[in-house]
């Protein structure tokens, strides 16, 4: 038997402590509806047409300014003659700023996955808007049909939400905890919860993994409020909610269900309470089941949820509640029944993340605010941004080794630079004055500052072999985890975002918050490997390329539904293999030509 993988409980984030004045790195910067009636409708019209001649003026200015270079650039270099490189790079950064700016107009949908109608009010939900001009990286486009998908799903969750007469009936039903039929109409519901114990990471990919699930059953979801879910991100749905309403929820212990539950799908399947056949005799399906897919799910009953056939007997019901500490989406990618409408949803299965986590998952404006001024104050005027997760399992303490893989990996990779030695001399003459300009930000996320000085030290007190200059910066260092904690988590959050900024990302092996800010940056990190021997020495090699974006699901199945035996589950999809840094685990890979 392989051991059970260790359970990520942090959410990476260092730093709750204010900043100390007399520091200037290394610390966050000071803080500074229902559908329209016609005449509504007709002022939201207006209000469209005047932003979309904002951005149609915008993007002329942005042509007179590029032919203006293209016309005066001959004119600059005799009239600068020596001074002429400079012009150049002044010039391609007027050519940069025009071009940002163009992208951005026509991008903030993100290629149509957000939805143009329903959030007119910008000021409720800055990131929203604005998310697009702070990534160099456009990253992937949504397929069409994934587009349509979500905007079926928007009027769903519209329908059937709390505040409608559909969910008032469904919560009548199941406030009666009668045995019964559900009725074949349209609102079904997925209930994501957790516990308080999971660390922010967890949460964000528990909740992608239930709204696709959500997405695919045709279930309404919402999420469970209560660990700050509500306080962190803005609503994803156009007039309506994705947070479930606990006052009026007539399940009052639900955040306690676990794997003892007697209403566990694995409990029920074991005192016969749902019968797995199309007898038309059987009993009628329970007011609710709780699926219990967390690390410790038992026996194996609770992960037949991903058998074909688990899944017809849990169609009919009308609710369902999920909880899970687990990206379980490469599980769903082995049922039969959803690897049609996952391959339209998804022609790229490696995206999957990153397009949910894209459309779902928006910092509210307080935490937009933190990493809108992290980042104009420290990474917006950098050549290149680089960033570092850094995760210490076990023993909470300052590991030389890791330092030491943290320095290798990055060279060996090119991301940073070489640092001169003692014997070098350090004449910032013989560097060329372009090498000179083109400066590096190290963005660094860790419980603990003691890598962030490490790094901070070598490149203040050592010059570097091309002559870059090379900032390091971290955010926040908490030295450890504070589960509960609303600040820690709003934190977290912006942490994750803005390493999601960067152009290329190292991780540590295993970490969901790497996770989550690789789908979102649509980045394919550079992978930490665990050292043996507890971290005593440094792996060799330090790091390796991820073999996609996706997050790994740790805790898979270990059962070939079909043939009914134990089966290694990542040979049975093609695009479902192991991860690099779980080797039991599953993740989504491009599929093979």
């Amino acid at each position: 038997m392989k051991s059970m993988p260790q359970l990520e409980l942090e959410t990476g984030v260092d730093g709750a402590a204010p900043p100390r004045r007399e520091r200037t790195e290394g610390h966050w910067p000071h803080h500074g509806a229902k559908e329209p009636a016609p005449a509504a409708f007709m002022t939201q019209m207006v209000k469209k047409r005047l932003d979309r001649s904002r951005r149609q003026w915008g993007c002329a200015v942005n042509a007179l300014l590029v032919t203006f270079i293209i016309v005066a650039l001959p004119a600059m270099a005799i009239l600068f003659g020596a001074r002429s490189s400079a012009s150049a790079v002044w010039v391609a950064n007027a050519l940069r700023l025009g071009s940002a700016t163009t992208s951005h107009d026509t991008d903030k949908l993100l290629g149509g996955l957000l939805s143009a109608d329903g959030f007119d009010d910008e000021r409720s939900c800055h990131s929203r808007f604005q998310s697009a001009r702070y990534r160099r990286n456009a990253g992937k486009r949504p397929s069409p049909y994934l587009v349509s998908k979500l905007r079926q799903h928007e009027a769903l969750q519209r329908r059937c939400g709390p505040g409608t007469d559909a969910y008032s009936n469904a919560l009548e039903q199941l406030g009666s905890g009668k045995m019964q039929s559900y009725d074949g109409g349209e609102c079904r519901y997925l209930v994501s919860i957790s516990y308080s114990y999971q660390g922010l990471g967890n949460r964000i990919l528990a909740a992608t993994s239930a709204f696709l699930y959500a997405v695919l059953t045709g279930r309404v979801l919402l999420v469970d409020p209560s660990n700050h879910m509500g306080e962190l991100f803005c609503e994803p749905f156009p007039n309506a909610t994705w947070l479930l309403p606990p006052d009026s929820f007539p399940l009052k212990g639900y955040t306690n269900f676990s794997v003892e539950t007697a209403e566990s799908y694995g409990n029920m399947l074991k005192n016969n309470k749902i019968i797995k056949t199309d007898d038309a005799a059987r009993m009628p399906p329970p007011a609710f089941v709780y699926i219990h897919l967390n690390h410790d799910a038992s026996g194996g009953l609770d992960k037949l949820f991903f058998c074909d056939e688990d899944q017809r007997a849990l169609r009919d019901i009308q609710w369902l509640l999920m909880r899970t500490d687990n990206y379980i989406v490469p599980g769903l990618f082995l049922l039969t029944g959803f690897q049609e409408e996952l391959g339209m949803l998804f022609p790229e299965p490696d995206t999957v993340f990153h397009h949910l986590g894209r459309y779902l998952l928006h910092p509210n404006n307080h935490v937009w605010a933190l990493v809108t001024r992290y980042y104009d104050a420290y990474l917006a005027t950098a050549r290149q941004r680089v960033g570092i997760q850094v995760r210490v399992f076990g023993a909470d303490r300052e590991s030389p080794e890791l330092l030491k893989q943290i320095t290798s990996c990055t060279r060996k990779e090119n991301l940073l630079p070489e640092l001169l030695t003692a014997a070098e001399p350090e004449t910032a003459n013989a560097v060329p004055a372009a090498a000179r300009g083109q400066s590096k930000a190290v963005l660094v996320t860790s419980l603990k500052s003691w890598y962030y000085e490490k790094l901070k030290s070598m490149y203040w007190e050592q010059g570097t072999v091309t002559g870059e200059a090379v900032g390091v910066h971290q955010p926040s260092h908490e030295e450890y985890q504070r589960f509960r904690a609303k600040s820690h988590d709003t934190r977290a959050w912006a942490e994750m975002y803005l390493l999601s900024l960067t152009d290329v990302l190292v991780t540590t092996g295993a970490s969901t918050f790497g996770y989550v800010a690789q789908g979102l940056g649509g980045l394919t990190p550079w992978v930490m490997y665990k050292p043996p021997a507890n971290g005593s020495v440094v792996a060799d090699p330090p790091c390796g390329r991820g073999v996609s974006m996706e997050p790994c699901f740790h805790d898979p199945p270990a059962y070939d539904c079909k043939t009914k035996k134990w089966a290694d589950t990542g040979k049975i999809v093609p695009h479902v293999q192991h991860c690099e840094d779980v080797s039991w685990g599953l993740k989504l890979v491009p599929r093979i030509a």
